[in-house]
């Protein structure tokens, strides 16, 4: 289904500008409402006025136009004013004062009045005339053949109603001008305050911007790890402003993070230290321990088999803690930033040698190389790589049942080399997935000691990746899982 674009605006600035200039279109309708209906009431009350003065003597003598008396009395009537008589419900005659020069020759006394201001009224006209009151009140009526009029009924003399009216044009005229003049003066306004409002909540927001800009400059540092230098904060934070207590918060929010990731970074060097310290102080027992059990069991003497059995054990496990020390002391150099060796390397031939050591480590599976026919080469340590290569086929092998297909597939990426290990096993459990590179994080839940894994094969792949400037990441589902490490071209 397709969405409609949003019309409401986005930003702050944006919402309080619109939110101003939507007050003042309220208000401005507002004020133009009462102000045109206040002028028409003002306008209609002065038109009834006139209407009672001119009195009924046009529609008298709208008796006399029929037989052969002197014509209608159009003295002093405004031009434009209706006349009307009924007699019985039933209109007899009615005019309009069209003001012409006959009317005021008549008006002055100068010749009798004639009858050239009769009309002919439709049915619906005669109708609503006849519906008047003849109680002297002014009533609105729509003719269809002359237009709005104010008009009011009285009882004749001789039985008859006597109906006089006033157009209403002037009045809708005028309130017409007044409509288009509110319509230009607040069209006028709306646009200067537009501006004056977009000028004036710009410079309003200028606090807020410099909160948003500490921000974006925050979150732009890396804060993963080591040591950060977090001394951006807010410039001049007045607490006696809402922006202000916002930005005072936001760097005293800023210091406690600071102190956070300073005991952090204390916290992970002293583990570093510890973990340095303690390989080395390993490696001579460990080394004694191994060289002891190999030395006993070389006696030529006879040994019961419970303690050469034992012997074995302790040979097989001291190696065992050999290579966890000497892959803690490796993670702790990486850790610590120590440069590795920068030469070029040909990872088609450690490809070549990881596969040929895998095949014969692991027979029971299938293996596979995929290759491009000409060397990929990249800048870094020959024997990390080496160890990453080595590290990844293990971790196939451990983890895949007997006859699983693993595929080693170099192939130049455009912005490195990219060397993925694929297998058809059985996949990563979902849960595992996310942590598969963190330390000491093994796929069998007994944490079995029969496969010989440590935990460490895949944290050492993403240190190794990441001091050379790459990436490691994995996508697993039954059936396909795939390891792919991206590394910088040479």
């Amino acid at each position: 289904m397709r969405r409609l674009p949003r019309i409401a605006p986005r930003t702050l600035r944006s919402r309080l500008i619109a939110g101003v200039l939507a007050l003042l279109v309220l208000t401005c309708g507002g004020v133009s409402l009462a102000t045109t209906e206040l002028l028409r009431h003002f306008l209609v009350g002065q038109l009834d006025q006139q209407l009672a003065q001119a009195g009924g003597r046009y529609a008298a003598s709208l008796e006399h136009t029929g037989g052969g008396g002197p014509g209608t009395d159009t003295r002093a009537q405004a031009p434009g004013t209706f006349g009307a008589r009924l007699l019985g419900g039933q209109v007899t005659a009615a005019g309009v004062v069209d003001g012409d020069a006959d009317d005021a020759e008549v008006a002055s006394g100068d010749r009798p009045a004639d009858t050239d201001d009769l009309v002919t009224l439709s049915a619906a006209d005669r109708h609503h005339l006849a519906a008047l009151p003849p109680d002297g009140s002014a009533h609105g009526v729509r003719l269809a053949s002359l237009g709005g009029y104010r008009v009011r009924a009285v009882a004749g003399r001789d039985g008859d109603v006597l109906v006089t009216g006033l157009p209403t044009g002037p009045v809708d005229a005028t309130v017409h001008k007044l409509v288009m003049v509110e319509l230009l003066v607040f069209g006028v306004a709306l646009a200067a305050t537009g501006i004056a409002g977009a000028v004036w909540v710009r410079l309003s927001l200028r606090p807020l911007e410099r909160v948003t800009g500490t921000a974006e400059r925050v979150s732009a540092l890396s804060l993963a790890s080591g040591a950060v230098a977090l001394s951006e904060r807010v410039p001049d934070a007045d607490p006696r402003t809402e922006i202000g207590r916002v930005g005072s918060a936001f760097n005293r929010m800023l210091g406690h993070v600071e102190d956070a990731l300073a005991r952090r970074h204390r916290v992970e060097e002293r583990l570093r230290g510890f973990a340095a310290d303690a390989g080395h102080e390993l490696r001579t027992p460990l080394a004694t321990v191994r060289g002891h059990a190999e030395l006993a069991l070389r006696h030529p003497g006879p040994v019961p088999p419970e303690v050469r059995r034992s012997l074995g054990r302790i040979e097989a496990e001291s190696r065992r803690m050999g290579t966890i020390v000497e892959d803690l002391l490796l993670l702790a150099r990486l850790d610590a930033g120590r440069p590795l060796a920068d030469e070029e390397v040909d990872l088609t031939r450690l490809a070549l040698d990881g596969a040929a050591d895998a095949h014969a480590t692991a027979p029971g599976h299938r293996w596979r190389l995929d290759l491009p026919e000409q060397p990929v080469l990249v800048r870094g340590d020959a024997d990390r790589l080496r160890q990453v290569i080595a590290n990844l086929l293990t971790n196939a092998a451990a983890h895949t049942p007997e006859a699983t297909e693993v595929t080693l597939r170099l192939a130049p990426a455009d912005d490195g080399v990219t060397m993925t290990v694929t297998d058809t096993g059985p996949g990563i459990d979902p849960a595992l997935a996310p942590r598969v590179f963190e330390r000491f994080v093994r796929g069998d839940p007994s944490r079995s000691r029969t496969t010989g894994s440590t935990g460490l094969g895949l944290a050492i792949v993403h240190a190794v990746a990441e001091a050379h400037g790459g990436t490691v990441g994995v996508e697993s589902r039954p059936g396909r899982t795939v390891f792919t490490v991206l590394l910088p071209a040479a």
